[in-house]
């Protein structure tokens, strides 16, 4: 329970985190007609920064989710065909097939990555 309890403070600071950091993002008026052409510049110049430290962050974050969960899977089936090596084929199918969904969600997260820095 104490693990858990861990986790989700550990969590809900990485959270606070990101939120803190998008705070600029959400608080940023639209760009009028009435304002001159100098003050729009700088102000996309520093929306550049503000794409460029979250898409960072969230890959950063996805990489080392997938990475934690990878090393956990590859560990905890290494561990099984230790104790039961006649299972090795459905051992090693249901591996792949956590790996490949584990690889999809960070693929899932540069996509979303990509948007942000050339759509927003």
């Amino acid at each position: 329970m104490n693990k858990l309890l861990k986790k989700m403070f550990v969590l809900a600071g990485v959270f606070m985190l990101v939120l803190s950091l998008a705070a600029p993002a959400f608080a940023a008026d639209a760009p009028g007609a009435s304002e001159p052409a100098a003050q729009t510049e700088t102000e996309e110049g520093s929306t550049i920064g503000l794409k460029a430290i979250a898409a960072g962050i969230a890959v950063g974050i996805a990489a080392a989710g997938g990475a934690v969960g990878m090393g956990l899977a590859t560990a905890k089936s290494t561990e099984s065909l230790a104790r039961q090596p006649e299972a090795e084929g459905k051992i090693r199918t249901t591996l792949m097939l956590g790996l490949v969904f584990i690889e999809t969600a960070i693929i899932y997260a540069l996509l979303v990555v990509i948007l942000i820095i050339f759509v927003l």
